[in-house]
């Protein structure tokens, strides 16, 4: 089969996604080791090889599963991110939070939850000079961030470590920045399939009203900030007064809510005084 008979066929069984040719040409490309623009690699045949794996990239796909969970990464910020079925698939409107934790001064930053990394490593990638540490409950989760430390080439500068929230946290940072579990349990039905279905749910609610983990961060954010340090976390886009009122209440001050890609509250910001 040649290569643009592989995409037709593929295309019509990826006809329920979005964007199916995208779809196709980019798992046909991975399946061939090649990059997304290389596909003139392949030139009259595409070999047995790479039809078998093709094949079974097309089949998990059209099942449903994300593009991003097949090909194994995520591009997010100025970067690749590797990812596992034990970490959340970091999507464009945690970019607003990055963007914002880059407008203001810091060479420390701790983040609470770090997943992948994907918060952590942009930030440290952008600032040559900073350190950071990153904490999360799983063990499996902080092997993928480690991996992508050395991928990014600042693992010399990231330290992880395995911790509850704060349990484990020890010292001061100018900047705690978190994209925590937030989705109400009654929500959780209401969410797309490719992320009901994919994302762990430890990542995505801790149950309840989605306010939990702003209650933990807010209750000991002031002893873990240098005076002046910064507090940033992504919310979901009506938690924005509820968290900011958290955040008040524990004493930090400078309150203020920021905008995703399409407008809606998406990271609150908070200070600690000095």
């Amino acid at each position: 089969m040649s290569p643009d008979e592989a995409l037709r066929t593929a295309r019509v069984r990826l006809s329920h996604c979005p964007d199916p040719m995208r779809d196709a040409r980019r798992l046909l490309a991975h399946a061939a080791g090649l990059e997304p623009g290389a596909l003139h690699r392949l030139q009259d045949e595409v070999p047995a090889d790479t039809a078998a794996t093709f094949e079974a990239f097309l089949e998990r796909r059209a099942g449903g599963e994300p593009l991003a969970r097949v090909l194994g990464y995520r591009d997010f910020w100025r970067h690749q991110f590797r990812i596992t079925p034990d970490v959340l698939d970091p999507r464009a409107d945690t970019e607003a939070l990055v963007a914002r934790a880059l407008e203001v001064p810091w060479q420390s930053v701790l983040d609470l939850g770090t997943g992948s990394g994907c918060i952590l490593l942009s930030l440290l990638a952008d600032r040559p000079a900073a350190r950071g540490v990153g904490t999360d409950v799983s063990e499996a989760a902080l092997g993928v961030a480690r991996g992508n430390a050395h991928a990014l080439g600042v693992s010399d500068r990231a330290d992880f470590i395995r911790s509850d929230w704060w349990q484990s946290v020890s010292g001061r940072f100018d900047l705690i920045v978190s994209n925590p579990p937030y989705i109400a349990a009654d929500e959780m039905d209401g969410l797309s399939p490719e992320v009901r279905d994919h994302d762990p749910h430890l990542a995505l609610s801790p149950g309840c009203d989605g306010l939990a983990p702003y209650r933990i961060i807010a209750a000991g954010a002031s002893a873990a900030l240098r005076p002046g340090g910064h507090l940033m976390v992504e919310i979901g886009w009506k938690q924005g007064p509820a968290v900011a009122e958290l955040f008040s209440a524990a004493g930090l001050a400078d309150m203020d809510l920021h905008p995703d890609l399409e407008g809606r509250d998406r990271v609150v910001s908070a200070r600690r005084g000095s």
